[in-house]
């Protein structure tokens, strides 16, 4: 097992450095300047042209991407073109909100998405496993950004429950927090729920078919101990494997939902810096976001071992 973690561990190098080549370079042959964006519209060819000799930007961009893996190495993610402040400290400021809508969104559609699943494969075919079904469809069809508009609508502007946007951190307290993460983790987790909900009720449905089924049920098993102990439990896998394959739904849902409910966020900062061509900020969130998706593949993949006794790496 350790071999195998520092196989993986290991195998994140190249594709880290593929992420940074590929951002790196779109970046830079993509409309725009931002030496320009700097400059605003009252700057002149020679302001635009001091600034960016400043940036570094004058020089060639094998030279730019060599400084920057420079950085890189020493721990470095660069400083923001604009606010002139470290990447690094720009993240560290962001990264509670962000955190703490992905990972209330991550529960509440696990909470949700695997009872349902679960469910409708003991219902197979019944009206229960095609609402399921129904609500996929509804799940993956609308937007998050469409539902958070109507949630806004609903419970913030008609009801008045809940804030309209903005975010309460949690050392203000646990009640705050939710109350402005509520509407946000509702609308980022519908298509999250539905993807997991699908893939529970084929896995659970597949093992309620196998022979140890047939046998635990002819042992006298109560029915729920045979759905939750034996076919919730052999179809764990896959499972956990759309899990940590939505992660990356989760992160480019964060993006959307953090503009919606103006949360001040890695989503929203990464729009910021988009928005303003701010291009070691934007390399230094997609590096970011890239390396805790590669950790949760990781953290997936050696969780098979204790899920499923039969695997072995």
């Amino acid at each position: 097992m350790l071999a195998f973690f520092l196989r993986r561990v290991l195998s994140t190098i190249p594709v880290l450095v593929i992420v940074a080549l590929i951002v790196f370079f779109m970046l830079r042959l993509a409309p725009g300047d931002p030496a320009a964006a700097i400059v605003g519209n009252s700057g002149t060819a020679d302001d635009i042209a001091l600034v960016r000799t400043a940036l570094g930007l004058d020089d060639s961009m094998p030279v730019q991407f060599i400084r920057w893996v420079g950085q890189l190495v020493q721990g470095n993610l660069g400083e923001s073109f604009f606010m002139k402040i470290p990447v690094s400290e720009l993240i560290a400021h962001r990264i509670e909100p962000t955190l703490s809508l992905a990972a209330l969104t991550l529960v509440v559609a696990v909470l949700v998405a695997v009872p349902l699943g679960v469910l409708a494969a003991w219902r197979h075919g019944g009206w229960l496993d095609r609402a399921l079904m129904g609500f996929s469809v509804l799940g993956f069809s609308i937007p998050a950004f469409v539902l958070g508009y109507i949630l806004i609508w609903l419970f913030s502007l008609h009801l008045q429950w809940l804030p309209v946007q903005g975010y309460s951190r949690l050392a203000n307290g646990i009640i705050p927090w939710l109350r402005h993460l509520i509407l946000p983790s509702i609308a980022l987790s519908i298509i999250y729920v539905a993807l997991i909900a699908r893939v529970t009720r084929a896995a659970v449905a597949e093992a309620m078919t196998e022979d140890y089924i047939r046998t635990a049920r002819a042992k006298g098993i109560s029915e729920a101990r045979v759905l939750i102990r034996h076919g919730l439990a052999n179809a764990a896998v896959p499972i956990v494997t759309v899990i940590g394959i939505g992660v990356a739904l989760l992160i480019g849902g964060v993006v959307v939902t953090e503009t919606v409910f103006a949360i001040p966020g890695l989503g929203q900062l990464t729009v910021d810096a988009v928005l303003s061509r701010d291009f070691p900020l934007i390399q230094g969130i997609i590096l970011f976001f890239s390396v805790i998706y590669v950790l949760i593949n990781l953290l997936v993949d050696l969780s098979y071992l204790v899920l499923d006794p039969r695997i072995r790496y």
